[in-house]
């Protein structure tokens, strides 16, 4: 399933126009996005847990010369999986 796919069944569910589903889903993702961005965490029963963590900065290696590099930290996404998803993907 694709982010097109995900916008047919709102259409599906809502009516209205294709765009006023694509506005809806392009809203709650921008929502999400932004939200991350600050430092927030959402959470979406049923669903989980969206949020952030600080990944420390490592040494690296080139494949191509085998030479190290330095990554330097950096946040990055993490979701948690709420147990009624777990439950129904099993």
């Amino acid at each position: 399933m694709n982010k097109a796919d995900i916008i047919a069944k709102v259409h599906d569910v809502l009516g209205g126009t294709k765009a006023d589903s694509e506005r809806a889903v392009e809203t709650m993702i921008d929502s999400v996005v932004s939200a991350l961005k600050a430092g927030d965490e959402v959470s979406i029963a049923g669903l989980g847990i969206f949020s952030t963590k600080m990944r420390p900065a490592r040494t690296g290696r080139n494949p191509r010369t085998g030479e190290s590099i330095q990554i330097p930290a950096m946040r990055v996404p993490k979701f948690r999986a709420a147990k009624g998803l777990k439950d129904a993907v099993k």
